[in-house]
């Protein structure tokens, strides 16, 4: 059983701030790239979009052998003289994560077999780098405080960091790099991915500054790491399931949303403008339903606010999908509708996931934060992965034709239309399965499950 520091100073304000700084960190780079690098390759580098499938998909079968390993390596090895169990390792990959960026927006004079094996090294390289501070960062949360009223506020600041990454710096992207014609500008692509490079940097700095670790493990005493008993209590751990599975949905719409963006807007409605007017706009929207999720919590609890905000996002994606919208602002106004339930989730994932890693401690008593959480986070590339694989082969499918200043056939560009709006809709369905059918820690065994733990935890410290 892991103990608390009295020595560090109490949660504050403070520890919000580094968290939202942790999180746009990372989105800094990840978010770019996830939004922008099959556009930068098939329209600027000229690869095929069946060829960048290919890529996504093996990216992601190399991320389930090197994740878990990654992810185990806190719970494994007590790296620096602190007693710190994540920041020393968001310290050793920061900077790589940083790097990797620029490789995968460098306009480099490869051709062939050259560029193609350069964009593979630089997406892995990304990948590999991302999971080296995201999967500490995520963890740290466990560490950081055992209240769940404490957790609740940093899964709020998780998801401010990336909102803010994401609805700011994101909207900016077609503005500076697409020309008066919807025309890319690649060089603009790379200037942006050195200035998210150095803004990643600094912020993980900050996250490191003013979030402090608090609960602490005795790694001289700690027993030999098994990672068979991590995973059987994983495989074991109801809870964690389901919110993976609900993870995969979620990571369709965000990974999805953002790479096909360029696509519709460029393609269907001939606008790359309405990509920055549609982020900007929903902002406001989003300022209104930050505020009401956590009365909407209090009332209904996190669950069921999932579950009712994820139903009404999927009755709005159905009528995206059923009925070819033609007018682009109608469209763009019920894109902006179904973020309510991506902005519900978004709000109270983190909060579910630091309850179902205390929830493997609770039903076995190890605790091993970096290696479950490394699981869970397989969960978001996995969503990852299905949408960026799946849009890429649906792409080559509906006949899209990669390369700069291509007109695509009428076919192609409704076929971008549907593949384009059927991802939003499988999204909801997996999370309303893994939330509402799988998921099975309501408030009641919550709350006795953290009565169980702080009585455990008072009896050690005496």
């Amino acid at each position: 059983m892991a103990k608390i520091d009295t020595s560090v100073r109490k949660f504050s304000g403070k520890d919000e701030w580094g968290y939202i700084f942790g999180d746009m960190a990372g989105s800094y780079v990840n978010l770019f790239v996830d939004a922008y690098f099959l556009t930068f390759c098939t329209y600027v580098l000229g690869i095929k979009a069946t060829w960048m499938a290919g890529l996504f998909l093996f990216a992601r079968l190399w991320d389930a052998i090197n994740d878990p390993i990654i992810g185990s390596f806190p719970d494994r090895w007590h790296l620096g003289k602190s007693k710190d169990k994540f920041t020393p390792w968001i310290k050793l990959f920061m900077v790589p994560l940083g790097l990797s960026g620029v490789l995968c927006f460098a306009n480099v004079p490869f051709e062939g077999i050259v560029l193609h094996a350069w964009v593979a090294f630089s997406y892995i390289f990304f990948g590999m780098c991302y999971t080296g501070t995201s999967m500490p960062f995520g963890a740290m949360a466990n560490v950081v405080t055992v209240d769940p009223l404490e957790r609740s506020k940093l899964s709020r600041a998780r998801s401010v960091g990336g909102g803010i990454v994401g609805g700011v710096a994101l909207s900016m992207v077609p503005l500076v790099c697409f020309d008066a014609d919807n025309n890319i500008i690649p060089e603009r692509f790379t200037l942006l991915a050195v200035i998210f490079g150095i803004l990643c940097v600094i912020s993980y700095i900050l996250l490191i500054t003013l979030t402090k670790e608090r609960v602490r493990e005795d790694f001289t005493q700690k027993e030999k790491f098994d990672y068979g008993k991590v995973l059987k209590a994983a495989f074991s751990n109801r809870p964690l399931i389901g919110v993976m599975v609900a993870t995969i949905g979620s990571m369709l719409t965000i990974t999805g949303s953002s790479q096909t963006y360029s696509y519709i807007y460029k393609e269907v409605y001939h606008n790359t403008d309405m990509i920055t007017i549609s982020t900007v706009a929903a902002m406001p929207f989003m300022i209104v339903v930050f505020p009401l999720i956590p009365k909407m919590v209090k009332k209904f609890g996190k669950r069921n606010v999932i579950l009712y905000t994820s139903a009404f996002s999927l009755i709005i994606s159905v009528l995206k999908l059923v009925f070819y919208i033609e007018d682009v602002v109608v469209y763009t106004v019920l894109n902006i509708l179904t973020l309510l339930g991506q902005t519900a989730f978004t709000m109270l994932i983190w909060a579910l996931v630091s309850d179902c890693l205390d929830y493997s401690e609770w039903k076995t008593g190890m605790r091993s934060d970096g290696s479950m959480y490394s699981l869970y986070t397989f969960s978001r590339k996995i969503g990852s992965t299905v949408a960026s694989t799946g849009i890429a082969a649906s792409l080559g499918l509906v006949g899209y034709v990669s390369g700069q200043n291509v007109t695509q056939t009428a076919e192609a560009v409704k076929g971008i239309y549907y593949v384009c709006n059927a991802i939003p809709t499988l999204c909801y369905l997996l999370c309303i399965i893994g939330i509402g059918f799988i998921f099975n820690l309501d408030k009641k065994k919550t709350d006795q499950m953290y009565a169980e733990m702080a009585e455990r935890r008072a009896k050690e410290m005496h």
